[in-house]
C-alpha cells in the first residue's frame, strides 16, 4: 500500500475489498431504513444491525471502538452523531440518523443516512434534502488533482447558501484498514489549510452533518452523544468514496 503525504493509497484489490465492505453497510442501512416507523424503539435498530452483521459474517466496526458500546450510532432530532440506541420510542415527525460501520476481511466500510419518521414538517424535509444533496456536491469534487478542500468548500457553500449550518467539531476522514485514517475531510474550508492534492487510490468517508440552527454542538454526560447546542434539528449523510482516474466512485452502495 503506497502513501502520499501520510495518506494510504489503495490499489485495485484493496478498493474491491472496501467496495464489498461498503456494499454490506449499505444493505444493512437499507434494512434499518425500512424498519423506521412511529412507535419503534431505537434499540430495535441495534438488535437488527447485529443480526445482519452475523448474516453477512462481518464484525461491527463501532462496537468497542474507543469504548463505544454499540454497533450502531442512532441519533434522533437534535442529536447530531454518536447517539446511543435505547428504549426511546420514535414519534411521528422525528428524524433518526443511522451511522454504521463493518469490518470485512480487514477493511472497513462506513456510511450514514437520516430518515424521516412518518410525515415531517417543512424545515425537517428541507434539512434532509439539503444535507443529502450537499454530500453529492462534495463527492463531485473528489477528482484527481482537485484540492481536498474543494470537497469541503462545495459542502459548506451548498449548505450555507440554503440557510443551514455545517457542524465543525466532527469531520469526515480517510478509511481503509483503519476506520479513521488521514486525511480529515471537514465540511467547511479551514482557514489557512495547506493544499492537499487528491490522488488516485485515496478513499474518503465524506459526511456532512448539518443543522437547522447554529453550528455549535455539545457532548452529553454519556461522553458520546453530540447534540446541537441550540437543540435545533440535525441531519447526517455519509458515503465512502474512492478517488480514481475515472472520477469519484461511491463504494457504500448496494448492488
Amino acid at each position: 500500500m503506497k502513501k502520499f503525504r501520510g495518506i494510504y493509497l489503495k490499489n485495485e484489490n484493496e478498493i474491491g475489498l472496501l467496495r464489498e465492505a461498503g456494499r454490506i453497510v449499505a444493505a444493512i442501512l437499507e434494512e434499518l431504513r425500512l424498519q423506521v416507523a412511529p412507535g419503534v424503539r431505537t434499540l430495535e435498530f441495534e438488535e437488527r444491525a447485529l443480526e445482519l452483521c452475523d448474516t453477512y459474517k462481518v464484525k461491527p466496526a463501532f462496537k468497542g471502538y474507543l469504548g463505544y458500546p454499540y454497533a450502531l450510532c442512532c441519533s434522533v432530532n437534535e442529536e447530531v452523531v454518536h447517539g446511543f440506541p435505547s428504549e426511546r420510542v420514535l414519534a411521528e415527525g422525528d428524524l433518526v440518523s443511522f451511522d454504521m460501520g463493518v469490518v470485512y476481511k480487514g477493511f472497513f466500510g462506513d456510511s450514514a443516512l437520516t430518515v424521516p419518521v412518518g410525515k415531517v414538517d417543512d424545515v425537517a424535509g428541507k434539512l434532509l434534502a439539503v444535507t443529502r444533496d450537499a454530500l453529492f456536491q462534495g463527492i463531485d469534487q473528489a477528482e484527481v488533482g482537485n484540492d481536498l478542500y474543494d470537497i469541503s468548500r462545495a459542502v459548506q457553500k451548498y449548505v450555507e447558501g440554503r440557510g443551514f449550518s455545517v457542524v465543525r467539531r466532527f469531520v469526515g476522514h480517510g478509511i481503509g484498514k483503519n476506520l479513521h485514517e488521514k486525511p480529515e475531510v471537514p465540511n467547511f474550508a479551514p482557514a489557512g489549510a495547506q493544499r492537499v492534492s487528491l490522488q488516485p487510490g485515496m478513499v474518503l468517508a465524506i459526511e456532512p452533518m448539518v443543522t437547522a440552527g447554529g453550528p455549535d454542538v455539545e457532548v452529553l454526560s454519556d461522553k458520546w452523544t453530540a447534540v446541537t447546542k441550540d437543540r435545533s434539528l440535525a441531519a447526517h449523510f455519509e458515503h465512502t468514496v474512492a478517488v480514481t482516474k475515472n472520477g469519484p466512485v461511491i463504494l457504500s452502495v448496494r448492488d
